[in-house]
């Protein structure tokens, strides 16, 4: 277990609310959940911002999972993220490109860092849950974390476990759960 350093997060957090562009706001997020990941044990390379071949679609963040069993031992080697540090709920259409994203790269998960959560009802399916649960029958699990659920962290131990309890959520009932 590695302890997370709360002043930095609320630094990084702070210079994200503060930014004047979107640009700005973004690389603050990005910044801030690079930090996070790169304390889980078994997390040993991060390559951000990067284009595909045809410059149309951007991967903020990936990240090499070695697969420590104090870590992120059952996840995908591969692990993409993408972060939208939203005031507003993240989109059905906004979901379906990050799971085009990762459909297109073969990559059966994928990490949503939405701040504001996504649009729609859980229990119904509407909305972008609509988008996790058919996902999840593409054989592709998204996870959606947010910033409250951030804010909450004090060490990688819970950052793995609030990862494995989305992830047995989304396949259990097909969408996210603690995110409106």
């Amino acid at each position: 277990m590695t302890s997370i350093d709360r002043g930095r997060v609320v630094t990084l957090l702070a210079a994200g609310d503060a930014a004047v562009s979107n640009a700005a706001r973004g690389k603050a997020f990005e910044d801030l959940l690079t930090y996070l990941f790169e304390l889980v044990p078994g997390i040993s390379a991060t390559v951000r911002n990067q284009l595909d071949a045809f410059s149309s679609e951007e991967i903020d963040i990936a990240f090499w999972n070695e697969g420590d069993p104090n870590g992120l031992r059952q996840f995908d080697q591969i692990i993409l993220v993408e972060c939208k540090n939203w005031s507003k709920p993240v989109g059905a259409s906004e979901v379906t490109i990050f799971s085009s994203k990762l459909e297109a790269r073969g990559r059966p998960l994928g990490i949503l860092v939405a701040a504001s959560g996504i649009t729609g009802e859980a229990g119904d399916l509407t909305a972008a849950h609509h988008i996790l649960s058919r996902s999840l029958g593409q054989k592709r699990e998204i996870l959606v974390v947010t910033r409250k659920e951030i804010e909450q962290l004090s060490d990688t131990d819970e950052l793995v476990r609030l990862l494995k309890q989305k992830r047995l959520q989304l396949a259990v009932s097909g969408t996210i759960y603690g995110v409106s």
